[in-house]
């Protein structure tokens, strides 16, 4: 059924969180439709009233997967149905706008954008691209190989070459993806057991210039600083983890941006250490975006991020991160990630004036996206 049309109200009597100077001051808010008309003192028009609340811009989360596929074999719906809870719960929770890092393919944009099911906009990368025994390879001893996808919406991740990388990138985009995804270090398991199989810098660089050819940016996963610098030269917008960055690697993301996904081990033994790695990058000025890594299991979402993310930079930072910053890392900051005259109106009303991000669930009021207040 499709989404109702979005009218014009004034959300009145808050506070106005401005992500850029960290500041809040008391503004209406006039909603045109899905944009934001005006923001000023006493604006005419049907009125919300938000006294006593803070609204900040809709949350952006640069790294989730919304359909991860289950360990158990289950027939391929499942995974396609079980993110349709997950993206509803994301939306609620007053996240607008996601960067799927696995799992999601085209028909599940299809299906938000025809209002089918609810949740944020969302953009897709499908798998993740490495060589053989890198990142994207389902091979598992004893088993062999081992695809928990099997699903031809989901192409083939796997190249050996420059050449092959190009072809990996363009069968991405063929099957829709809006990103590239690639495994420029394995997984935390593989760094940690010294298994770890990585890209050549030649594969790489292919693989970012071909993505740039095609019209892509590229995500990349790494947890090692060689990955990190290596990824990074070669050209990639971003950066996931970086569980463990040195100097070397901090001063290579100033032409990046940083997405450290503090949830999944915030209580591992390397808690501490991607702590420092955060702690590094945001002394040295490094653009940091906010992404939670969420997957269907454990439910981990960005809220719980942003309160990670408070506890190293501060809220006011950890709130730029998952607005503003986290838009000019999608190249969306014309369109959303602040509140005003012109942007989207995809907006979270707080209960409260603080920036306390303890509880941001418990504190959310209400949530507007696309103009539309989501119920």
């Amino acid at each position: 059924m499709p989404r109702p049309a979005a009218g014009c109200v004034v959300l009145a009597g808050a506070r106005v969180f401005d992500p850029e100077t960290g500041e809040t001051t008391r503004a209406d808010v006039r909603l045109d439709g899905s944009r934001i008309a005006e923001v000023g003192r006493g604006l005419d028009g049907p009125r919300v009233d938000c006294s006593g609340g803070l609204l900040i811009p809709g949350l952006i989360d640069c790294h989730v997967h919304v359909a991860f596929p289950r360990p158990e074999p289950l027939p391929r719906s499942a995974r396609v149905l079980e993110a349709v809870p997950v993206l509803r719960g994301l939306l609620v929770r007053g996240i607008t706008t996601v960067r799927d890092a696995w799992g999601a393919d085209a028909g599940h944009k299809h299906a938000l954008r025809a209002g089918w099911i609810a949740g944020p906009d969302l953009l897709i990368s499908l798998r993740q691209l490495s060589p053989t025994g890198g990142l994207g390879d389902g091979w598992e001893p004893p088993a062999g190989a081992v695809d928990h996808f099997g699903d031809p919406s989901l192409p083939d991740p796997l190249f050996d070459g420059p050449d092959a990388a190009r072809a990996a990138v363009r069968r991405m985009v063929r099957a829709g993806a809006d990103w590239i995804k690639v495994g420029a270090s394995g997984a935390m398991r593989a760094v940690r057991e010294g298994t770890d199989v990585r890209p050549t810098d030649d594969e790489l660089v292919a693989l970012v210039d071909e993505a740039r050819r095609c019209g892509r940016d590229v995500l990349a996963h790494a947890h090692t600083s060689a990955a990190v610098v290596s990824a990074v030269r070669a050209g990639a917008r971003s950066v996931e983890h970086g569980t463990f960055l040195d100097d070397d690697a901090v001063a290579a993301l100033e032409h990046a941006w940083y997405v450290p996904t503090l949830a999944p081990i915030s209580a591992g033994e390397f808690a501490e250490t991607h702590r420092r790695s955060l702690r590094l990058a945001g002394e040295a000025g490094v653009r940091i975006a906010a992404g939670s890594d969420l997957a269907p299991r454990p439910h981990v979402d960005l809220t719980t991020e942003l309160r990670l993310l408070a506890a190293v930079l501060g809220e006011a930072a950890a709130l730029k991160a998952a607005t503003t910053e986290a838009a000019r890392l999608l190249r969306l900051d014309d369109d959303r990630g602040r509140i005003e005259p012109g942007l989207r109106a995809d907006l979270v009303l707080l209960d409260g004036t603080d920036l306390d991000l303890t509880d941001l669930p418990g504190r959310t009021r209400a949530v507007w996206h696309d103009g539309r207040r989501v119920s």
